[in-house]
């Protein structure tokens, strides 16, 4: 049986389940799209959609870009459906934020936020600004990469994961050619900027910097002003540097798909007579 046929075969349990998780036109158009790529028709560059999770439209990139993926994470599985219920946010930090999808789902579940997106990748950027251009001034949209300090990174793409858009990486300059393309940027100026002193909401997906923004002693001066984390740690490492940052504070854990949530962040209190 061809790869066309099986495709075609498997659409309606595709539809059904898209149709559950993010509504008829998303559920279509996905379905459509999927069929003109199995029968090797041309799809178009892009797709417009609408989950029943966002107020606004989003735009997708398609032939083989890593968005429908993305896509699927957050509105099909819905995977930050876990952290809905935090009370009245009015910070949230979405570092590694791609072309604003999470940052769209944040918008919309918590009208009272403003969300500061940070993505490094110029063409996630770009898309990202305009995919939350509609939500004006609560979305503040950060050409960068968080980092332990201010600086200049280098931007690396198609060294890992799947090599697509969302397997972007930065890394700090190692010599004199090394090329500065993109801004570094720490949690306390990302605070400065939003004009806040508290992050409600914390989330992280940043292909392996995790190492770098958790594994430095300057991670305690901002840890105690963070109130609730959602993380996609990449590999054993990256979870240990993460918990070890954690072990002066107390916190309820969790899972949600592939994402680490720490709710309910504070310093653990000192034993009695110390």
């Amino acid at each position: 049986m061809s790869n066309a046929v099986k495709e075609i075969l498997r659409a309606p349990a595709a539809l059904h389940h898209w149709v559950k998780s993010a509504g008829w036109r998303a559920a279509v158009a996905q379905t459509l799209s999927r069929a003109k790529k199995a029968l090797g028709l041309p799809q178009p560059a892009t797709l417009k959609f609408k989950p029943r999770q966002v107020t606004h439209p989003l735009t997708a990139r398609l032939r083989g870009s890593s968005d429908m993926s993305v896509f699927n994470q957050i509105f099909v599985v819905d995977e930050y459906a876990c952290v809905r219920d935090i009370q009245s946010p009015r910070l949230i930090l979405d570092l590694g934020a791609n072309v604003g999808y999470s940052s769209a789902y944040f918008l919309s579940c918590f009208p009272g936020a403003t969300v500061v997106a940070v993505e490094p990748d110029p063409g996630n950027f770009e898309l990202c600004r305009k995919n939350l251009e509609p939500y004006g001034d609560r979305a503040k949209v950060v050409a960068g990469a968080v980092w332990s300090k201010r600086g200049k990174l280098v931007l690396s793409r198609g060294t890992f994961g799947d090599g697509r858009e969302w397997a972007t990486q930065v890394r700090a300059m190692e010599s004199q050619g090394d090329e500065a393309t993109v801004e570094g940027w720490d949690i306390p100026s990302l605070l400065q900027l939003a004009g806040e002193t508290q992050i409600d909401l914390l989330k992280v997906d940043i292909e392996r910097s995790e190492l770098e923004l958790f594994g430095g002693e300057g991670s305690q001066a901002w840890l105690p002003k963070v109130r609730n984390i959602c993380i996609e740690l990449h590999g054993r490492e990256c979870q240990e540097v993460y918990l070890h940052a954690l072990e002066d504070f107390d916190y309820e854990p969790g899972r949600s798909g592939e994402l680490t949530i720490s709710r309910n962040l504070r310093p653990k209190t000192p034993p009695a007579g110390r």
